[in-house]
């Protein structure tokens, strides 16, 4: 912007002194007028503070725009001023179309501030070539050394067009690397799944430049791909370096602490979860809605239901998925009663609070480990019919889950035929295993062949049939499933589970012999089958 004249410096004083005793469009407005009857309506500097003021202080974007509209030739300072409002405000579109008309009329050049907000909202708009389009615009204009622009290409290839390869190579061309485009490279592997590169970039990141987010991220990586052990191992050293180390200011906050919580659920890590529990009270984190409900969730899934319920209970506001998180601990464990009575308390106490398509879910699993097949049709009805919920997959594969076990194939049969899509392995599953308890041959081998069909690899499938045709005494059929599979080469997904001993998780598959103590584990186990 041009230097102001001493006169206006003074003019410019007086505008800011309104404006921070101003909080109404119509003092914005009184002030605008001024400055017109003063000569200052075209003038680029106070326009700029009106429309900020109008944007941060007022939100009020449709005047900002006005403002905007109204000026015959605003500069690179009152374009980056609204493309960055509409970007923060999620009008990606009017971001978008703002920057177009920009780049277009060629009024005035794009600088380093405005393609960050660009890059944000191009995607949205473009989807995934709109990021390419903006790289070649920033290598048009020279700003492509810039590192805050580096760092928004990295993250937009990373986040919205899923291009790894570019992103690295944007990584990899910076100069002067920063948290932040550490973060968004741990942040882009651990969002496709890619742990090991995202653990790697994690580890070169200078321990002096992690912060909290950092650290968010690959915990959050880890848990989202099912990495329990190693999201309870590094959120430990995280805490560890928090009080020790030189990151000292990177405590874990409610983001780390949920995704523990969430570990820990999912590991049955009980006493980690109650470590975790207690690091809240201690650091005097505040218990915000969200870390409530993963509190009963942890501990609803570790099978401490007294433990959920009384954080439960102390919940004062609670919202529909602190409902559903409660209805799903006793669904879990198998307390139908008490989970109907939770829904039940729910839908008569609470008037702001209606059930959802997850409320309805745990519902049917609670009455499918209850038997309970009436009260399972019962609520079905209700949440279409006066909650007007359509049913998903997962609601569908629920009530056949229910009415196979109950050996009620008709209705099962009657409910995949009016489905809404098609049917998926857990339909097919629920319903095979219903057939197995039942001992319904002809229905399982249906089922069988459908599943195959979705996925023509996984040997389970294959094993449920064969143990059917074992509880019926066709041991002809075994032997030529068996012998089919076999020549398939179809594999079976082996089963796991955890057990916590000295606060140390170990993790076993089915015909497991990579744990260090194999040996020992296996003798002890030999002597228990010589006791029984």
């Amino acid at each position: 912007m041009l230097p102001l004249t001493r006169d206006q410096l003074g003019l410019n004083q007086h505008v800011l002194s309104i404006l921070s005793k101003s909080n109404h469009l119509n003092h914005l407005k009184q002030l605008q007028s001024f400055l017109i009857t003063l000569g200052h309506g075209q003038t680029q500097f106070f326009a700029f503070k009106l429309v900020r003021f109008c944007t941060l202080a007022l939100s009020n974007l449709r005047y900002a725009r006005f403002l905007f509209d109204h000026l015959s030739s605003p500069n690179v300072y009152l374009y980056t001023a609204m493309i960055t409002a509409y970007a923060s405000d999620s009008d990606h579109e009017s971001s978008f179309l703002l920057y177009r008309d920009m780049v277009r009329e060629r009024r005035v050049v794009p600088n380093q501030f405005v393609y960050p907000y660009v890059l944000k909202s191009c995607p949205e708009v473009v989807k995934s070539l709109g990021t390419e389009l903006v790289h070649t615009q920033i290598v048009k204009s020279g700003f492509e050394k810039y590192p805050v622009v580096q760092t928004a290409l990295l993250d937009s290839y990373a986040r919205f067009c899923s291009d790894l390869g570019t992103a690295h190579r944007v990584f990899d061309d910076m100069s002067g690397r920063n948290v932040v485009s550490w973060t968004a490279m741990v942040s882009g592997y651990a969002r496709l799944g890619e742990m090991g590169r995202a653990m790697v970039m994690f580890e070169e990141m200078p321990e002096k430049e992690r912060d909290v987010p950092s650290w968010n991220a690959v915990i959050a990586g880890c848990t989202q791909n099912g990495l329990f052990s190693e999201a309870m191992s590094l959120f430990r050293r995280m805490a560890t370096v928090g009080v020790e180390g030189e990151g000292c200011g990177n405590r874990p906050n409610h983001v780390t602490v949920v995704c523990g919580l969430s570990a820990c659920g999912n590991t049955g890590m009980l006493q980690h979860g109650r470590c975790i529990h207690g690091y809240i009270y201690r650091n005097r984190l505040d218990c915000d809605l969200f870390l409530l409900n993963s509190l009963v969730d942890m501990y609803g899934k570790c099978g401490c239901l007294k433990e959920a319920r009384r954080v439960f209970d102390q919940t004062s506001k609670r919202s529909v998925t602190t409902w559903n998180s409660m209805i799903n601990c006793f669904a879990l464990h198998g307390q139908s009663g008490e989970a109907i009575r939770v829904f039940e308390e729910m839908i008569k106490c609470v008037i702001d609070v209606k059930p959802d398509r997850v409320t309805f879910v745990g519902l049917l699993n609670a009455c499918t480990h209850g038997g309970l097949v009436e009260q399972g049709r019962y609520y079905y009805d209700l949440m279409t019919r006066d909650y007007a919920i359509e049913p998903q997959i997962e609601h569908y594969g629920c009530l056949i889950d229910l009415l196979g076990r109950a050996g009620r194939f008709e209705e099962a049969m009657e409910v995949v035929r009016r489905m809404r899509m098609l049917p998926d392995v857990v339909v097919w599953g629920s319903l095979l295993n219903g057939c197995k308890i039942h001992g319904r041959i002809d229905l399982a081998e249906f089922a069988v062949r459908k599943l195959i069909e979705i996925d023509p690899n996984n040997g389970s499938y294959g094993v449920m049939l064969a143990n059917v045709y074992v509880e019926s005494g066709k041991w002809d059929e075994v032997r030529k499933l068996r012998k089919t599979l076999k020549a398939q080469n179809a594999h079976k997904t082996p089963g796991c589970s955890w057990i916590e001993v000295d606060n140390q998780v170990h993790q076993f598959y089915s015909a497991d012999t990579t744990h260090p103590r194999t040996e020992e584990i296996y003798t002890v186990l030999d002597c228990l089958v010589g006791f029984s």
